[in-house]
C-alpha cells in the first residue's frame, strides 16, 4: 500500500455498557496484564454504521440484541499505533437469552459473559473512576472526552 495513504488509516471501535439490577454485562476477554474483562463491542466493520456495529458486536459476543438508549462517550485510544475512535453506547436488552461466542475469527477469544454488580468492578481491574461515573449516572454523557483513560477504561 502506499504509505502517504496508510498514514489516514484508522479504526473506529464501538462498546456497550448494559445494566440491569445493578450489574453491569462483560466478556471475559484478555485486555491487558490487570483487566481480564471488558465491554462487550469491538471495530466497526467497512460501510457499518455506528448503530449497525454494536447491534452485531453485541448478538456477536453476548447472543443478546440491543437498542441504544444514548450515546455516552467518544474517546481516542493513545496507546496504539493507529488512530483508534472509541465511541460507548448505553444499551438496553430488547431480547436474547447470553451466550458464549463462536470465537472463529477471534485472535483474543471471549471466555465468559456475565452480569457482574457494578459494586465488584474494581475486583477484575477496572477503575474506581469508572465506576463512579456509573453510579453517577454518566455525568458528560454524550461528549468527546478526549483520551479513554478519561472515563476510567
Amino acid at each position: 500500500m502506499n504509505s502517504s495513504v496508510d498514514k489516514y488509516n484508522f479504526t473506529i471501535r464501538v462498546t456497550g455498557i448494559l445494566i440491569e439490577n445493578g450489574e453491569i454485562l462483560l466478556v471475559k476477554q484478555k485486555v491487558n496484564e490487570k483487566r481480564n474483562w471488558s465491554l462487550p463491542g469491538g471495530k466497526l466493520e467497512r460501510g457499518e454504521t455506528l448503530e449497525e456495529g454494536i447491534i452485531r458486536e453485541m448478538k456477536e459476543e453476548t447472543g443478546l440484541d440491543v437498542e441504544i438508549l444514548k450515546l455516552l462517550y467518544i474517546c481516542d485510544v493513545s496507546a496504539t499505533d493507529n488512530t483508534l475512535l472509541h465511541i460507548t453506547f448505553l444499551l438496553k436488552r430488547e431480547n436474547g437469552e447470553l451466550s458464549l461466542p463462536s470465537n472463529v475469527f477471534e485472535t483474543n477469544p471471549i471466555n465468559d459473559v456475565k452480569f457482574i454488580p457494578v459494586n465488584e468492578l474494581t475486583d477484575l481491574g477496572f477503575t474506581d473512576k469508572f465506576i463512579d461515573i456509573i453510579n453517577n449516572n454518566f455525568p458528560d454523557a454524550g461528549n468527546y472526552v478526549g483520551d479513554k483513560s478519561n472515563i476510567g477504561l
